[in-house]
């Protein structure tokens, strides 16, 4: 089957240090902070009293208030990020079949927070089932995809990937394979997060996952620094239109970037930690390379997944030297988590923006908080830290590991026509 080119043509964000893509982009290269005190729940019973929360978001700004009440914030995040990425690639009727439109946008868990607090008011109650009638809707991944298909009428596949971090990273993937095999021309691929509550800082606290840095939160993630000691939670959605290259030709659309592989794996190792030699994140780098029919000197960037675990940062940098042997000390690498914190399910889509704005600006954004090298890890890498740098990048990749062990990686490149 001849594979066609898949290029980027939208894009949509809303995270911690900015609400529009463009905002976004420039916090990265400024290295904005986007940690704060938790305003989501009162958190003084809890280990940790801090995230990366959206600022000054009011749902009004977007939806009606009968609207909104409909969504979980997770959704709503999505259904934003998507909005301006659609805009954004100025796909309408006009110059688009809608009947081949696509929507995959997903999270890793979900409208947690509503399914936590209609349970805790059921049970504060007096036993009478009473609940929402949005309860199911609110709650479950696919939702933000079926609202965008209503709302703009496209009717290509719509489904949600489900793997934990690196759920919007699958959904690209998939996305990325619809096109490239003639199934649809456009695709709006993303994915959201937004677990900062009682039951998602609870439930990885009692992992100890989280960063309990209550004292210095500012400074609390700090991938691959010696002291770090857990994530920092984070929220928010990012969003692309992956578009089939003849398409947005012939449509006349703005092209940010191609996308030109994407790989996947398993660790078969541990539900929640990596395998240690970082088998799983080596495979599907591999896989990504020989997906894109590029050698691994080809690779100027790596946007790493990076999340500041004790294990985890152990683990990416073991892979990359495997997968890249000497070149790896020649990529500019990067932790973007270091500002926006971990979106969960939102990861990998934010992170797939930063590389495609990395490509188009020749900058690296950087990997803030650092301040001691960790012995275990290899410091001859270059982990871009604490300062933006200016570089001339011809492809940049993303890692997205999620728990379970399951891997994606996707390769984008600097577009020429």
């Amino acid at each position: 089957m001849e594979s066609k080119r898949v290029v980027v043509t939208g894009l949509g964000a809303i995270t911690p240090i900015g609400n529009t893509t463009k905002d976004f982009w420039e916090g990265l290269v400024k290295g904005k902070n986007g940690a704060g005190e938790i305003t989501r729940f009162d958190s003084t019973l809890y280990k940790t009293h801090f995230a990366c929360e959206v600022k000054s978001y009011n749902p009004d700004d977007f939806f009606d208030k009968k609207t909104a009440r409909k969504y979980d914030l997770f959704a709503q995040f999505d259904i934003v990020a998507a909005d301006e990425a659609i805009a954004d690639s100025g796909i309408s009727p006009e110059n688009t079949d809608f009947d081949n439109v696509g929507v995959l946008l997903t999270s890793g868990i979900g409208g947690v927070n509503h399914f936590f607090n209609e349970l805790k008011e059921f049970f504060q109650g007096d036993g009478t089932p009473r609940f929402s009638p949005f309860l199911i809707t609110k709650m479950i991944a696919n939702m933000p995809g079926g609202v965008i298909s209503i709302k703009y009428g496209f009717c290509g596949p719509n489904f949600a990937t489900v793997s934990a971090c690196a759920s919007s990273a699958h959904a690209i993937t998939e996305a990325f394979n619809y096109i490239r095999y003639g199934k649809c021309n456009v695709i709006i691929a993303g994915g959201a997060g937004a677990a900062i509550g009682e039951c998602g800082i609870g439930g990885f606290n009692s992992m100890k996952a989280l960063s309990t840095r209550n004292d210095d939160y500012m400074t609390a993630s700090r991938p691959f620094d010696l002291n770090r000691d857990g994530f920092v939670m984070g929220e928010g959605a990012g969003c692309l239109v992956l578009e089939e290259y003849g398409h947005a030709k012939a449509r006349g659309a703005k092209i940010y970037a191609e996308l030109v592989g994407c790989g996947a794996s398993a660790d078969a190792y541990h539900i929640t930690a990596p395998h240690p030699e970082g088998k799983g994140g080596a495979l599907s780098m591999q896989r990504a390379l020989k997906d894109a029919e590029i050698a691994p000197e080809a690779i100027d960037h790596i946007n790493t997944h990076g999340t500041s675990t004790p294990a985890g940062d152990l683990a990416e940098p073991i892979a990359i030297k495997d997968v890249f042997g000497e070149h790896a000390y020649n990529i500019s690498i990067n932790s973007t988590k270091s500002m926006t914190g971990h979106l969960l399910g939102g990861a990998g889509a934010i992170e797939a923006i930063a590389c495609v704005l990395a490509l188009k600006h020749g900058i690296i954004p950087p990997t803030i908080n650092h301040f001691d090298d960790d012995p275990q890890i290899d410091n001859r890498l270059d982990f871009t830290f604490n300062q933006a740098r200016k570089r001339d990048i011809h492809y940049a990749l993303s890692n997205s590991f999620g728990f379970g062990g399951q891997n994606a990686t996707l390769i984008f490149k600097k577009f020429e026509s």
